[in-house]
């Protein structure tokens, strides 16, 4: 399983003008059921994404599409970790 952490780089006007590009690219996110969730870091700096297992390099090229890093508008972060325990009717997420 894997989380990536978007940083923004540019101030929040640049973000909003690219949201709806960046919607779009986390809708097919889901609808290839790559992702599990996501959202904004509070306070709103960035975002984070908790992607389904699968393979590294996917991840990066899915990454690498998104309009916020394709435009250089966020630098993005990975980090692949191993679920052990979960919360009831989260036990579906241990691998």
């Amino acid at each position: 399983m894997f989380v990536s952490t978007l940083t923004y780089v540019v101030d929040l006007d640049r973000i909003e003008e690219a949201l709806p590009d960046h919607v779009a690219w986390l809708d097919r996110q889901y609808a290839d059921g790559a992702t599990l969730l996501s959202g904004r870091q509070n306070p709103r700096v960035g975002g984070v994404i908790l992607w389904r297992s699968g393979d590294r390099a996917d991840i990066e090229a899915r990454i690498a599409a998104d309009p916020f890093v394709a435009r250089s508008l966020a630098t993005v972060a990975i980090v692949e970790f191993r679920p052990t325990k979960a919360s009831p009717g989260l036990e579906s997420l241990i691998e």
